[in-house]
């Protein structure tokens, strides 16, 4: 060693390997980039081992590794195997809590929203997997996930569930990284933990409860009666087909009030999917309303009474409640929906479909429907809103003479 300087690392810039001795060399890409590489034959074959880059590893640094490489092969032993070796023992010690911890800090395009993430944060912790959180990635087997899995899979099966998923998808990463080399996924369903497991108990809340669709335009004519922002964001979420939270998490600029379009973004879709709202004359009002009394001094539409936060999502339930309205939910107003245009209207099943937001259960349908069907929702919406008016009721178009598109 010793046929290059510190100086001449410094200013090479001619592509490929130039020689320090002692089996090193600096090598230099067409881009130029510079790194150190140490060459040597073990059982006859020629092999290399990178060192480092100039930038993490200096001239003196890249001979102090070289000439360790060199004691091995002279002891007969190979300097790769022997890093290698040394690599997988450093990896046997990282432990599934501080790598599942990085692997939602690292994943952040993976989630909806931040309320997802914290989700995965939350059951991957010390709350529900504190009893294989200090183990060794590759030390996870079967028995360590079912000691996490067994106490909650009939108490809440569903979280229980999502949890199995997310612990498989945690020791699959591990596994493609290295850390779990040769090991099969002790999380997964099908083929292990299904036969181990009973069948998870079925949720008994049943379908989310519903009002007839008969008695919606008296029900708007009540929550007009009431002063609450809830009603407001009540009567919006009815008007539109949405879920609550898509309302009550709604910013000011999701809506287009001069086209009557509400584009809600695809981290805010159960689906994931962006998703197109037409706005009735009703619900420009709302939004309308909200801004003369709001100033539009927060971002979002139905601003809570923390600074910067949204209305509760127990607002509208609790609205329910005081309005005498304990048998119905929220959610139950889309299923209303649904009904009234199934059994009301003659709008293509697919509409209807789309203007909920549900996603296509036949693929094949999915890719041949590039669409979004939004001209033909905005006739819906604006039947349906026609519908609720208050005092329409004598209006109603019976079942014979359905509207058409």
């Amino acid at each position: 060693m010793g046929k290059l300087t510190a100086r001449q690392v410094e200013t090479l810039k001619e592509p490929g390997r130039h020689s320090d001795g002692g089996n090193l060399y600096l090598n230099i890409t067409k881009a130029g980039a510079k790194s150190w590489v140490f060459f040597y034959r073990f059982d006859k074959v020629q092999r290399e081992m990178g060192l480092g880059g100039i930038a993490t590893t200096s001239l003196a640094q890249a001979r102090v590794k070289a000439l360790a490489a060199l004691k091995l092969l002279k002891d007969g032993i190979d300097p790769l195997a022997e890093r290698r070796a040394a690599e997988k023992i450093e990896a046997s010690k990282i432990s599934f809590g501080a790598f599942a911890d990085e692997y939602v800090k690292t994943h952040e395009g993976k989630f909806r929203n931040d309320k997802h993430k914290a989700q995965w944060a939350s059951t991957l912790g010390p709350a529900y997997c504190g009893a294989m959180r200090s183990l060794p990635l590759n030390a996870i087997d079967t028995q360590a996930v079912l000691k996490v899995l067994r106490p909650l899979w009939q108490k809440v099966p569903e979280t229980a569930s999502r949890l199995r998923g997310r612990i498989e998808n945690i020791l699959d990463s591990a596994k493609a990284q290295g850390y779990r080399d040769g090991l099969e996924n002790p999380a997964r369903w099908k083929g292990h933990l299904k036969s181990i497991l009973p069948a998870r108990q079925r949720l008994t809340r049943g379908h989310h409860v519903a009002l007839a669709y008969d008695d919606l335009p008296a029900f708007i004519s009540a929550l007009r009666g009431s002063q609450a922002t809830a009603a407001l964001a009540l009567e919006l979420c009815i008007l539109t087909a949405t879920r609550s939270g898509e309302v009550l998490n709604s910013n000011w600029n999701e809506f287009d009030l001069t086209k009557a379009v509400w584009t809600i973004p695809a981290n805010r879709m159960k689906a994931g999917h962006e998703h197109r709202v037409p706005l009735t004359p009703r619900a420009v009002e709302i939004l309308d309303l909200i801004q003369q009394a709001k100033h539009m001094h927060n971002d979002y539409v139905f601003a809570g009474n923390a600074k910067g936060k949204p209305l509760s999502n127990m607002a509208m339930a609790m609205l329910l409640k005081r309005m005498g309205h304990n048998d119905i939910t929220v959610h139950g107003f889309r299923s209303t929906f649904r009904d009234w245009a199934s059994e009301q209207t003659s709008f293509p099943h697919e509409v209807c479909e789309m203007a909920l937001a549900h996603t296509i259960g036949n693929k094949a349908e999915a890719a041949y429907r590039r669409g979004d069907l939004f001209d033909k929702r905005r006739k819906l919406m604006e039947a349906w809103a026609a519908f609720c008016e208050p005092n329409m009721t004598s209006k109603i178009i019976p079942i014979q003479r359905k509207i058409t598109l």
